[in-house]
């Protein structure tokens, strides 16, 4: 290339569609702070003499402030996406910088309420973050957005492990420390490129899906690599942070090679100008007709509205067949929403009762702080496994065989009682099946739901009922981890420690200390049996929709979203 195509080439790279979506790989990768809470909660839980149910009450407000993005959505509705991003960076590092400075003790010991607010609003910036990126990426490529979805999902989920290898990098093993860096790097990053993530004209382009599987193989590489490292800085007793610095950067590397994609797709672009066809102009006023029609009545005049209060609420209430589109109360008190609801929060509420807690857990096995970094980077890679995996797989089976998406909710929420056994009765190395199981159960329950949920109720209110499925996860986090996981190991805490202040008095005079440790298998083995048993209530209310949607799913549910392409000369129709 000369100059002039070289100059061409680095302006339309700068412009085009997939240098924003790699960009936003770079946001999502760094914005799944939520997930990392376990490394640094001891801390918190050590300086400010916090017991384990003010740590796991914590953890519930993380939570909250992490799935709730009803007003990131609506902001995003009105305002552009570097507008969205910025708010939450401006919050990401207001929420984690005053932790850091409350626990380094450069402010005076705030109350309780203040710590909740500001991990609420922290960790409330990745759902500005998720916002911004997602659907920015899913309106530029429609005809893509299920792998748009389950890539820059399965990054979030990456990210911990991406995280904790810089923090070590960086701090060595200051626990303290990654609490600053949760506040700086994903702030700084999305300052530093908020302009770049902006709305591009969607067109359907050649070879599309394939870019998008081969960014998929580089984050399967990332995700190995990282797999693979852990495993030897846990067996290596005294690993050298100059180890982890390498590592560290080759991570940073994997990200960047998906730069080479982007420039490749723009190079195709440059040798066939005139590859692109009017269909995808067409096949977007033909989706824009068809969604008008939807929100007409059947013969395409508005229906009369019933004049009787009960014919009215019955209209508000009685939602239409599977598949089409319900209003928002309709599906709100659908039996199928209630169903999976209650399913989602049974599952995700104990998975996410196991990572926030796994701090405390590994302590009270007598874990080193660096076993529980490895477990807290296992739960991360093994979620964007789950991610990456069921989205890609329950299409295939769906598509493929009609096998129900509802029937793999099921089965991924049985995946994770073999992770809640194994902490429940904490065998020798069982965290580390434990967090292997944990995490590919957690991050595989995400995209399954949140696709049933658009199969089911449509996409006319998806924004909405999208974050109602996401409400699942902070309720389930406050009943199981606050009010049942916390509460039960500050009760074995308390029994231990006043056994140890008989035997303190009788030894010597002294006055016992009231901080509330609990040590040993004891701590959570009674809290683990629970969460097994609330998993298996989830799995078998879910096996009840699996029930009422069998009919559904062996139809053609995407029949209606499907348009003829109309080929222009010259386009390969592969793509």
């Amino acid at each position: 290339m000369d100059k002039t195509e070289l100059s061409v080439l680095a302006r339309n790279v700068a412009k085009g569609r997939w240098f924003v979506v790699f960009i936003c790989f770079l946001i999502m990768s760094l914005a799944g702070g939520t997930y990392i809470f376990g490394i640094y909660s001891e801390a918190i839980k050590t300086v400010l003499g916090y017991d384990q149910e003010t740590i796991t009450t914590l953890g519930f407000f993380k939570d909250l402030g992490g799935n709730v993005g009803i007003v990131s959505g609506l902001i995003n509705e009105v305002a552009p996406p570097w507008v969205v991003l910025g708010i939450g960076a401006i919050m990401n590092i207001t929420g984690y910088l005053m932790i850091w400075l409350s626990v380094t003790q450069r402010i005076a010991k705030p109350k309780t309420w203040q710590m909740y607010l500001y991990i609420c609003i922290g960790a409330n910036s990745q759902t500005f973050a998720n916002t911004g990126a997602l659907v920015t990426c899913v309106k530029n490529f429609p005809h893509s957005r299920g792998s748009v979805l389950g890539i820059l999902k399965g990054f979030v989920g990456l990210s911990g492990a991406i995280f904790t290898q810089i923090y070590h990098a960086i701090y060595g093993q200051d626990d303290r420390g990654i609490i600053l860096l949760l506040g700086i790097l994903p702030s700084a990053l999305s300052l530093l490129v908020m302009l770049i993530v902006r709305p591009t004209k969607a067109v359907t382009e050649k070879n599309e899906l394939k870019r998008f599987y081969n960014f998929l193989y580089i984050a399967l590489f990332l995700a190995g690599f990282l797999m693979v490292m852990i495993v030897v800085e846990n067996r290596v007793k005294s690993f050298p942070q100059s180890g982890y610095q390498i590592v560290a950067a080759l991570a940073i590397l994997f990200l960047l090679s998906n730069l080479a994609i982007v420039v490749k797709a723009e190079m195709d672009k440059m040798k066939l100008p005139n590859w692109v066809s009017e269909n995808s102009e067409k096949t977007n006023v033909q989706e824009n007709r068809q969604s008008e029609l939807t929100d007409m009545g059947i013969n395409g005049v508005d229906k009369e509205e019933p004049k009787s209060v009960k014919s009215q609420l019955k209209k508000i209430f009685k939602g239409p067949a599977r598949g089409n589109d319900f209003t928002i109360p309709q599906a709100l008190v659908s039996v199928d929403m209630i169903i999976l609801f209650s399913a989602a929060t049974c599952g995700i509420g104990a998975t996410l009762t196991a990572i926030d807690n796994m701090g405390q857990i590994g302590s009270a096995l007598s874990y080193t702080p660096v076993n529980i970094s490895t477990f807290v980077s296992l739960i991360s890679i093994w979620s964007f496994l789950g991610r990456v995996v069921a989205g890609f797989l329950s299409e295939f089976l769906l598509q493929k065989y009609k096998f129900p998406r509802s029937l793999m909710f099921t089965i991924v929420l049985l995946m994770g009682c073999v992770g809640h056994v194994f902490i429940a009765f904490a065998l020798p190395g069982s965290l580390y099946v434990a967090s292997i199981a944990i995490g590919f159960s957690f991050g595989a329950q995400w995209p399954i739901l949140l696709a049933v949920i658009s199969e089911l109720f449509g996409l006319k209110y998806y924004a909405t009922l999208y974050n109602f499925g996401a409400a699942a996860s902070p309720l389930g986090s406050y009943l199981l981890s606050v009010r049942v996981a916390g509460a039960l190991y500050d009760k074995e805490a308390r029994k231990q420690n006043f056994s140890e202040s008989l035997l303190q008095a009788a030894l010597a005079p002294a006055p016992a200390h009231n901080k509330l440790t609990c040590v040993g298998h004891e701590c959570f083995r009674l809290s683990f049996i629970i969460m097994t048993v609330v998993t298996l209530f989830g799995a078998l209310i879910s096996g009840i929709l699996v029930f009422r949607t069998r009919k559904f799913y062996r139809s053609d549910i995407y029949a209606k979203f499907r348009v003829e392409p109309v080929k222009s000369e010259g386009e390969d129709t592969d793509s």
